[in-house]
């Protein structure tokens, strides 16, 4: 597919303070692509370098092959959404989205009748005459992505937009955001550091700690096969068991953990003595008859989230394990305070290289 946007080895330093390091990837035309990660690790200053406001200090950006080193954000095929949105108060609904068409000169019957269209676009039409107090938080979400395809950019930069929204909105936007970008076909590029937006929305995600790009893959891929381990403990839950590595047994090892030896899939082929996590995530986990598994532990909590309920245990050293059960297991499941025997299929657990544990 044609390349939208390339980073070439980019890096970014303020002063002494490295914000991103070295970072490349190529994102395709058409495509939705979001950066993952904590606070802090990056993500906003390499959109910032992406938009033109920060130039890199090392590394290039290239829209379509062309090097945008010395190129102003006005001039870049892009357009920005900030978390504030960022909407005039004073103007129609119709005047915020026409008001880039107004700076570039174009005329007020035309401009109104581009912002007529994109109110269809994006389900709101005949509203154009409001005002923005008389809309709704998801209303004005997409009132800021009209005013935002409106100048025709090949590039949609978001940045957190949904973030200010609760929970029920938030989940509502991120399908409209989609079907949204479906319909008009450009470029996407979405910062989060919600994992469940970036999931449910992005055709690839980058997950980021501490300005180094961990691992890009679609959702699916970083959820089951994730290369590092803070890949592996900030997308989705996981039950981390650090410790040392035993044998080897073709694409199996063995960990030494403080809950005695547990097998798991060696996917970086870790050599025995090699400090290492298993990962286990809860769902991977099921309960046993009693001296059947290879762990137990008793119940000290039990929640109940519809179509799953989760089980808290304290296992020996004090150490508390993760369990998600659905259906029968679900209704079947001990209650606080009892014992309970747990098993996986070692295929399941991952095991990983130490390395960045704990950053997530």
């Amino acid at each position: 597919m044609t390349s939208a946007l390339v980073l070439d080895r980019v890096s970014v330093r303020f002063g002494g303070f490295t914000a991103v390091e070295d970072a490349s990837l190529d994102i395709a035309q058409g495509e939705f692509f979001s950066f993952l990660g904590p606070s802090g690790c990056g993500k906003t200053t390499l959109l910032r370098a992406i938009s033109g406001f920060v130039q890199p200090s090392e590394g290039r950006v290239l829209f379509e092959g062309r090097d945008m080193r010395g190129t102003g954000p006005n001039e870049r095929p892009t357009a920005l959404i900030f978390q504030n949105l960022a909407l005039f108060p004073m103007m129609s609904v119709a005047e915020n989205i026409a008001y880039g068409l107004r700076v570039r000169g174009m005329g007020k019957r035309e401009r109104l009748a581009r912002a007529e269209a994109l109110l269809e676009l994006i389900a709101l039409p005949g509203q154009g005459n409001k005002r923005i107090d008389e809309l709704s938080g998801g209303q004005k979400q997409r009132v800021a992505i009209a005013r935002a395809l409106a100048v025709e950019p090949k590039i949609l930069l978001l940045d957190e937009p949904l973030s200010a929204l609760d929970l029920k909105l938030r989940q509502h936007m991120r399908t409209e955001l989609r079907a949204i970008q479906r319909r008009v076909g450009i470029t996407f590029i979405y910062i989060t550091h919600d994992q469940g937006e970036a999931l449910t929305m992005s055709d690839r995600i980058a997950v980021m700690s501490r300005g180094v790009i961990q691992q890009i893959s679609d959702g699916e891929t970083l959820y089951h096969q994730p290369r590092t381990a803070f890949v592996a403990g900030f997308v989705g839950e996981n039950n981390a068991l650090p410790g040392a590595v035993l044998d080897r047994d073709g694409d199996l090892a063995r960990v030494q953990t403080e809950l005695g030896p547990l097998p798991g899939r060696n996917s970086r082929q870790l050599a025995p003595g090699s400090e290492a996590v298993l990962f286990l995530r809860p769902e991977a986990l099921s309960l046993v008859e009693p001296g059947a598994g290879r762990l137990a532990g008793t119940v000290t909590g039990r929640a109940f989230e519809g179509a799953t309920t989760h089980l808290t245990l304290r296992c020996g050293g004090g150490r508390a394990l993760l369990l998600s059960l659905s259906g029968a297991a679900a209704r079947q499941a001990p209650e606080p305070g009892q014992e309970a025997w747990l098993d996986y299929d070692p295929e399941a657990a991952i095991l990983l290289p130490r390395e960045g544990y704990g950053d997530a």
